[in-house]
């Protein structure tokens, strides 16, 4: 009983406090990332040439996915919370002079006092861009199955062969996110006001 408490305080906790993404280096799940095991291998000889690999950023409002059961924001109708943690990155010069991206993501699925134990699936968009142009765009949904006495769920996902061209190689942004379409930063878009007449024939609570 007492492990169930704690676990349920955490999963509490933790859709009070999300689990904030980050991007970390040297750890276990960066060597996952680059070497496919928990060591790193005996060093090799350094490649010739640096190559640019920035951190991985997340887009604004895409951290977390929230799943409501009646009012939205209406945190004892919360059913579960998807949120992003550890990031990292790969990236290796190819033999035209491109470079291949790998990006990792980990996240967590936890249940809210609504939700209830089961399979859920975590949509995770992955964008490489060059100021206002997107380079290359992935979608992908990873199901994620929490058990009866369980709080949460956690998911891995690995992507590879994000291709950057040579000429776009040494200015461009990685970027992830569990909201909108592949390519899209999750923001509040104003909408163009409507015209006089328009706003005189709709009520208030249809023009939201």
């Amino acid at each position: 009983m007492r492990t169930r408490a704690k676990t349920a305080g955490i999963a509490l906790m933790a859709v009070l406090l999300p689990w904030s993404a980050k991007a970390e280096d040297g750890n276990w799940f960066t060597n996952m990332l680059k070497y496919g095991g928990t060591t790193v291998p005996p060093s090799q000889p350094a490649d010739l040439g640096e190559v640019y690999c920035p951190t991985v950023d997340v887009a604004e409002n895409g951290a977390a996915l929230r799943s409501y059961g009646g009012r939205a924001d209406d945190n004892a109708g919360l059913r579960s919370q998807i949120t992003l943690g550890r990031l990292a990155r790969e990236c290796v010069r190819l033999a035209d002079g491109s470079v291949s991206v790998k990006v990792g993501v980990e996240g967590q699925v936890l249940l809210g006092p609504a939700g209830r134990p089961g399979r859920f699936e975590a949509p995770v968009y992955f964008t490489i861009k060059a100021g206002d142009q997107i380079i290359a765009t992935r979608a992908r949904k990873v199901s994620v199955s929490i058990g009866p006495n369980e709080a949460q769920g956690l998911f891995t996902v690995i992507e590879e062969n994000l291709v950057v061209p040579r000429p776009l190689s040494e200015s461009y942004d990685i970027g992830v996110s569990l909201h909108g379409a592949p390519g899209k930063a999750a923001v509040k878009r104003k909408r163009k006001p409507a015209p006089a007449a328009a706003q005189a024939e709709t009520s208030p609570e249809a023009a939201q």
